[in-house]
Protein backbone atom coordinates (compact mmCIF):
# COMPACT_ATOMS: atom_id res chain seq x y z
CA UNK A 1 0.00 0.00 0.00
CA UNK A 2 0.91 3.64 -1.15
CA UNK A 3 0.85 6.70 0.62
CA UNK A 4 0.16 9.87 -1.57
CA UNK A 5 0.19 13.02 -0.43
CA UNK A 6 -2.15 16.06 -1.66
CA UNK A 7 -1.19 19.72 0.21
CA UNK A 8 -3.51 22.18 -0.62
CA UNK A 9 -2.55 25.94 -0.17
CA UNK A 10 -3.61 29.31 -0.83
CA UNK A 11 -2.67 30.74 -3.69
CA UNK A 12 -0.27 33.87 -3.04
CA UNK A 13 -2.14 36.64 -4.15
CA UNK A 14 -5.15 35.59 -1.74
CA UNK A 15 -5.27 36.96 1.93
CA UNK A 16 -4.58 34.31 4.75
CA UNK A 17 -5.68 35.83 7.98
CA UNK A 18 -5.08 32.80 9.99
CA UNK A 19 -1.46 32.39 8.89
CA UNK A 20 -1.17 36.56 9.58
CA UNK A 21 -2.58 35.48 13.28
CA UNK A 22 -0.01 32.83 13.95
CA UNK A 23 2.84 35.15 12.48
CA UNK A 24 1.39 38.27 14.88
CA UNK A 25 1.47 35.51 17.92
CA UNK A 26 4.81 34.15 17.33
CA UNK A 27 6.89 36.79 18.58
CA UNK A 28 4.82 37.06 22.01
CA UNK A 29 5.46 33.16 22.88
CA UNK A 30 9.59 33.89 22.14
CA UNK A 31 9.63 32.94 18.39
CA UNK A 32 11.77 35.70 16.33
CA UNK A 33 12.89 35.98 12.86
CA UNK A 34 9.40 34.37 10.69
CA UNK A 35 9.15 36.85 7.87
CA UNK A 36 5.56 34.92 6.99
CA UNK A 37 3.34 32.16 8.25
CA UNK A 38 0.71 30.61 5.29
CA UNK A 39 -1.63 27.62 6.62
CA UNK A 40 -2.82 24.95 4.17
CA UNK A 41 -4.02 21.67 4.42
CA UNK A 42 -2.29 18.25 3.87
CA UNK A 43 -4.55 15.05 2.99
CA UNK A 44 -2.82 11.82 2.98
CA UNK A 45 -4.26 8.96 0.79
CA UNK A 46 -3.55 5.26 1.61
CA UNK A 47 -3.85 3.69 -2.09
CA UNK A 48 -4.68 0.15 -2.22
CA UNK A 49 -2.33 -0.88 -5.47
CA UNK A 50 -0.02 0.36 -7.43
CA UNK A 51 0.44 4.42 -7.94
CA UNK A 52 0.58 4.27 -11.56
CA UNK A 53 -0.85 7.20 -13.91
CA UNK A 54 -4.13 6.22 -13.77
CA UNK A 55 -4.30 6.19 -9.81
CA UNK A 56 -2.33 9.66 -9.59
CA UNK A 57 -4.90 10.84 -12.84
CA UNK A 58 -7.24 9.71 -10.32
CA UNK A 59 -6.22 11.56 -7.20
CA UNK A 60 -5.44 14.75 -9.41
CA UNK A 61 -9.48 15.13 -10.29
CA UNK A 62 -9.91 14.21 -6.60
CA UNK A 63 -8.02 16.97 -5.41
CA UNK A 64 -8.96 19.90 -8.71
CA UNK A 65 -12.61 18.91 -7.17
CA UNK A 66 -12.80 17.90 -4.26
CA UNK A 67 -9.87 19.01 -2.00
CA UNK A 68 -8.99 22.17 -3.61
CA UNK A 69 -11.13 24.85 -4.21
CA UNK A 70 -8.88 25.87 -7.19
CA UNK A 71 -10.25 29.18 -7.56
CA UNK A 72 -8.56 30.69 -4.25
CA UNK A 73 -5.98 27.06 -3.84
CA UNK A 74 -3.35 25.83 -5.44
CA UNK A 75 -2.39 21.72 -5.14
CA UNK A 76 0.45 19.32 -4.90
CA UNK A 77 0.16 15.95 -5.01
CA UNK A 78 3.31 13.61 -3.62
CA UNK A 79 4.05 9.48 -3.20
CA UNK A 80 5.57 8.52 -0.22
CA UNK A 81 6.60 5.38 0.78
CA UNK A 82 4.05 3.58 3.30
CA UNK A 83 4.82 4.05 6.92
CA UNK A 84 6.06 0.72 8.39
CA UNK A 85 3.26 -1.32 11.17
CA UNK A 86 4.25 0.17 14.40
CA UNK A 87 6.17 2.69 13.82
CA UNK A 88 5.61 6.14 15.26
CA UNK A 89 6.97 9.87 13.83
Amino acid sequence: MARVVVDVMLKPEILDPQGQAVQRALPRLGFQGIADVRQGKRFELEVEGPVDEAALARIHEMAETFLANTVIEDFTVKVEEAAVAGESK
